[in-house]
């Protein structure tokens, strides 16, 4: 019997069934669907711990009823990234050393304290590696008046490493080096920081040459000139740099002259360990000494 167009079509149509029921059970086409249901590659989150959501304060925290000078403010807020463990170390260490002076130490978290009325309570404002954008425009005018009218500073670690401020005055004139990066894999690393300037009262019975486990800072250019006084450098043939944190000339610790006041930077003690090392809080309690011109000026500033 003839083959009508229908029955073509039909036996085309049972064909290219068979071929395509074939295929579906090749290997090849396994392959092919189990690349299609792979299943998504991971994601990253933030920890909430280290990144905490930002906020601005508005409402200034209570002051003790007895005051007397010197007083410190030490001060940790952090809308950017946050290591708690260094920060509650540091600030315990801190407490100690303000108060082994008889001094009156006020540790808070809180910006609206940075108003001209509460600053000038204070003889020296300690930023224990805060970071991000903390202030408003009201409470950055407040902290530049401040300083520049002869308060003291001592910056901690994170409060010179955030790789982009809002805020220009306080990288270019306060800390006086942008943050570019810092050591990877491993992160933290043994390495030797030698003391350029000994006679500096900041200094004073530290080893000439300090040997310690650090997450080492690198900057965008050395802070060395003008108004600023290197007080140590990082040995860059002591640790594992890649030639992205050569700087040459790497400076990790300086003082420097805002209008009339003093300001020190360093950028040790990314760990809480390390505020239990006796050298490494020896020298922080000098600087906050010194920021409180407790101790002889030296050189830069007045």
């Amino acid at each position: 019997m003839p083959h009508t167009p229908i029955d073509r079509l039909e036996r085309g149509l049972w064909t290219a069934c068979a071929i395509l029921a074939a295929f579906a059970a090749s290997p090849v086409a396994a392959q092919q669907s189990d690349k299609s249901e792979a299943p998504p590659a991971p994601t990253w989150h933030k920890d909430p711990r280290n990144w905490p959501t930002p906020t601005f304060d508005q409402t200034p925290p209570p002051l003790p009823r007895q005051w007397h000078h010197p007083a410190i403010l030490i001060f940790s807020k952090t809308n950017g990234y946050r290591d708690p463990e260094q920060i509650e170390a540091a600030n315990a260490a801190l407490r100690k050393i303000v108060a082994r002076h008889g001094w009156l130490p006020f540790v808070t978290e809180n910006a609206a304290i940075f108003s001209p009325d509460l600053l000038r309570k204070f003889d020296v404002v300690v930023f224990n590696s805060t970071s991000g954008d903390i202030f408003t425009p009201a409470q950055r005018a407040a902290f530049q008046a401040w300083l520049e009218a002869g308060g003291g500073f001592v910056g901690l670690h994170g409060a010179g490493g955030d790789p982009h401020y809002d805020w220009q005055w306080y990288v270019t004139h306060v800390i006086g080096a942008q943050f570019t990066s810092h050591t990877h894999a491993p992160q933290f690393q043994q390495g030797r920081i030698v003391i350029e300037d000994r006679e500096s009262p900041i200094m004073r019975g530290l080893s000439p040459s300090w040997q310690r486990t650090e997450e080492w800072y690198s900057f965008a250019a050395s802070p060395r000139g003008p108004g600023t006084h290197i007080l140590a450098t990082l040995d860059e043939g002591s640790y594992d740099a890649t030639p992205q944190l050569r700087m040459g000339d790497h400076p990790l610790i300086w003082e420097r002259c805002v209008g009339k006041g003093r300001v020190f930077y360093s950028a040790l003690g990314h760990q809480a360990s390390a505020y239990a090392e006796p050298a490494h809080l020896k020298m922080v309690d000098h600087a906050i000494q010194w920021s409180a011109r407790k101790l002889e000026p030296h050189a830069p500033c007045p």
